[in-house]
């Protein structure tokens, strides 16, 4: 069975565009060029994906993510004209699996389509058949705990979006390895975001401000030309 699809966009011709590359592609296929219409679309309808643009009449594409995203876990590629680093970061933060920067190339679009939907079934999959492991990682007073996705320092609760906890969960995993952007990117998104590895930049620094900051320790150590490592030692 075809995966089934949802367009939300309001250029016309883009829209069309792209669905009939879809379908041509297999998938079926439906279209919305209003966020508030395309959000109840959303939660009546059963879809494998949803591609949504951020600028949309009735309701913003942000608002209509994170409405969703409380209601069901349908994955979302954003599509914008946005270029802006905290555009991306806040529609990853909000649930995004992904986005692509208008204009692209349908060939590009394409294939994180099929990224995502593999990596929603694996997940999806993964979640029904594999029990929950007993993961506690530890650094100083830091523990994170992945089964309960909780994160404390001295018995102190952080709270983190979960892009910054896979983030920290990498390095973590890795510490006294130097990792590098690429990486920690793929790691913390489940895939690559080819020249954007700034937005791990972003991440980094939120991490820093609710951790290193708050408690006064100097936990991710930047390799100038390279990446980012936490170090046992943390002198």
């Amino acid at each position: 069975m075809s995966a089934h699809i949802l367009i939300v966009e309001d250029e016309e011709k883009l829209a069309r565009f792209v669905e009939l590359e879809l379908i041509h592609e297999g998938y079926a296929v439906t279209k919305s060029g209003n966020g508030r219409q395309a959000l109840d679309m959303a939660l009546q309808g059963q879809f494998d994906l949803i591609l949504l643009d951020i600028m949309l009449p009735g309701l913003n594409g942000l608002e209509v993510l994170r409405r969703l995203q409380k209601e069901k876990p349908t994955p979302v590629i954003l599509l914008t004209a946005r270029d802006a680093v905290m555009d991306k970061v806040s529609g990853l933060d909000a649930g995004a699996v992904d986005y692509i920067t208008k204009p692209f190339a349908i060939e590009e679009l394409l294939a994180r389509i099929r990224v995502a939907l593999k990596l929603h079934a694996a997940h999806t999959f993964g979640a029904l058949n594999t029990p929950a492991r007993d993961g506690v990682l530890t650094w100083k007073e830091l523990t994170l705990d992945e089964p309960r996705h909780q994160v404390k320092y001295a018995g102190h609760e952080i709270v983190l979006t979960n892009r910054e906890f896979l983030m920290l969960k990498t390095l973590l995993e890795n510490q006294d390895i130097v990792l590098s952007r690429d990486t920690l990117l793929d790691r913390a998104c489940g895939y690559d975001f080819v020249g954007e590895t700034n937005i791990v930049d972003v991440y980094i620094r939120y991490l820093r401000s609710k951790i290193d900051d708050v408690f006064g320790v100097k936990m991710i150590h930047t390799v100038r030309g390279v990446g980012y490592v936490i170090k046992q030692d943390e002198s």
